[in-house]
């Protein structure tokens, strides 16, 4: 049996043949998958229940994948992996500024989605393929914030915060290398593996939750993280 055999995922699409498609590949790697058949009902379960992750289409009638997303995002930090038949950038660009962590255009193959939800929930959960007896802890310890890869957490204050993968991956991006000022494009590129060209608004949506989250707990933690003016941001770290 797969390890993550327990793991419960919520498929979210308006389309029968999708939804029946996905739990066939998902329930034969051992993943347990609910369904929604419209965004309504997705946001309803979302909310109620507990997911490792969620398949989220974007276009459905009535309440639409990005509604769903940004109200999903209000409450909880689940991954979530956008469905489009849009291939358009903004549509990528917007579903990043909403709060969605990995993002595959139809048609797409039922391999690809089973590799893309794996590889998520295996950064979300990189605590569990850690050995912390055989290396040495990968900790990041600053005043007022520390980040233990280890275990994927984060804690400001001594108080942990509940962030997305993306969340996450931005801030421990950016405190690896302290006081470094990183331009837009190079954060798409190194935290997203993407390149856009035009519009960099993904990033600033990303920095401003970052900081709201980090700011409900510690002010301090969350003013380690600088705008740089026409450039970029940096992880600045306050001596005191």
């Amino acid at each position: 049996m797969q390890d993550h055999e327990a793991m419960k995922i919520l498929v979210v699409d308006d389309e029968d043949r999708i939804r029946r498609l996905l739990r066939m590949y998902l329930e034969r790697e051992g993943f347990e998958v609910d369904e929604a058949s419209d965004g309504e009902l997705g946001l309803q379960q979302a909310l109620l229940n507990e997911y490792e992750l969620i398949i989220l289409d974007l276009m459905m009638p009535g309440k639409d994948g990005m509604e769903v997303c940004k109200e999903i995002r209000t409450k909880k930090s689940t991954p979530i992996i956008m469905l489009t038949a849009k291939g358009e950038e903004v549509s990528r660009i917007h579903g990043f500024e909403a709060g969605t962590d990995d993002y595959i255009v139809k048609p797409f193959s039922p391999r690809e989605v089973v590799l893309r939800v794996k590889a998520l929930l295996r950064r979300a959960n990189s605590s569990q393929v850690m050995n912390s007896t055989s290396k040495p802890k990968d900790i990041l310890e600053f005043p007022h914030l520390i980040i233990d890869n280890d275990a994927h957490r984060v804690l400001a204050d001594n108080k942990e915060v509940g962030l997305t993968p993306k969340e996450y991956e931005l801030l421990l991006f950016l405190a690896k290398s302290p006081d470094k000022v990183f331009e837009r494009e190079a954060l798409l590129k190194e935290v997203w593996k993407y390149e856009f060209f035009g519009d960099l608004r993904t990033v600033d949506t990303h920095v401003k939750r970052l900081r709201e989250k980090l700011s409900k707990v510690s002010s301090n933690a969350a003013k380690m993280i600088v705008t740089v003016w026409g450039v970029g941001y940096k992880f600045e770290v306050n001596h005191e």
